[in-house]
């Protein structure tokens, strides 16, 4: 499993500090250091210290795709599938498009026991390249867009020539496209309650109570929708017709 090495780091930590969307100016060279440290750790099969380090820089504010991708590398070779699958899914959000992330987290999710099937709604399938793009690719499509758009909307107030026509009705099309993608990914990130079981094996109950009936068992790593939080549990659903409650320590949501 690939690892960013030292050498791409001088590249990603600028990008990794930007996205934070905070200012850590005065601890960069620790942050640094830091995540120097954690790869170290990884690369000697110090496993533990490299979580501790991935979480600490994460703990920051210093939320990258690539930091999750590594925290969930570190997860794996630890043997803690149900967290390398959630921090995998966490990568993804961020780097739909790596090839590395996506390869591994194929190769996780054949490991797991329950064989669960794809949510597959309307949105998902009419507006399927999203999985794809991240939401601020998104709102930099839009933005460009839209100063493409206006402006030949002004242009056109004044001259008309003809080609403007066509530029006009192309972009109008990709205008109003861009815009519907961008509501859906912003609806779909809002109401995303995915979350994986963290736990070996859990009991599905009929009831928010452990001596209510046991429906079936899941396993590590098992993505399922959360449905509501009521006194520790969670109502949980894997489709339709197959619903029941658990423990919320047994698993964690993938959208923070």
């Amino acid at each position: 499993m690939r690892l960013i090495d030292n050498f791409k780091l001088l590249i990603f930590m600028p990008l990794l500090f930007f996205s934070s969307g905070s200012c850590f100016a005065a601890e960069g060279p620790s942050a640094g250091e830091l995540y120097f440290e954690a790869n170290r750790a990884y690369k000697e099969d110090r496993y533990q210290e490299a979580i501790d380090g991935y979480f600490e820089l994460i703990g920051q504010g210093y939320v990258n795709g690539h930091l999750y991708y590594n925290l969930g590398n570190a997860y794996f070779r630890s043997g803690q599938l149900g967290r390398a699958i959630l921090n995998y899914k966490r990568a993804h959000l961020l780097i739909p498009r790596d090839a590395d992330l996506n390869f591994n987290l194929r190769y996780a999710l054949d490991q797991i026991q329950d064989a669960i099937s794809a949510d597959q709604n309307f949105l998902k399938q009419a507006f399927f390249w999203l999985d794809e793009i991240t939401f601020r690719e998104l709102m930099w499509s839009f933005a460009v867009l839209n100063i493409l758009f206006w402006g030949i909307l002004v242009l056109r107030l004044f001259v008309r020539p003809e080609w403007s026509y066509y530029v006009f009705i192309v972009l109008l099309i990709f205008w109003l496209v861009g815009g519907a993608s961008l509501g859906v990914k912003w609806y779909q990130l809002r109401t995303d309650r995915r979350a994986v079981i963290l736990a070996e094996e859990v009991d599905v109950l009929a009831g928010p109570d452990s001596n209510d009936t046991v429906l079936f068992k899941l396993h590590e790593g098992t993505t399922i929708h959360r449905e509501r939080i009521e006194d520790g549990w969670s109502l949980i659903r894997l489709s339709e017709n197959k619903r029941g409650w658990i423990e919320s320590s047994a698993i964690e949501t993938i959208v923070r």
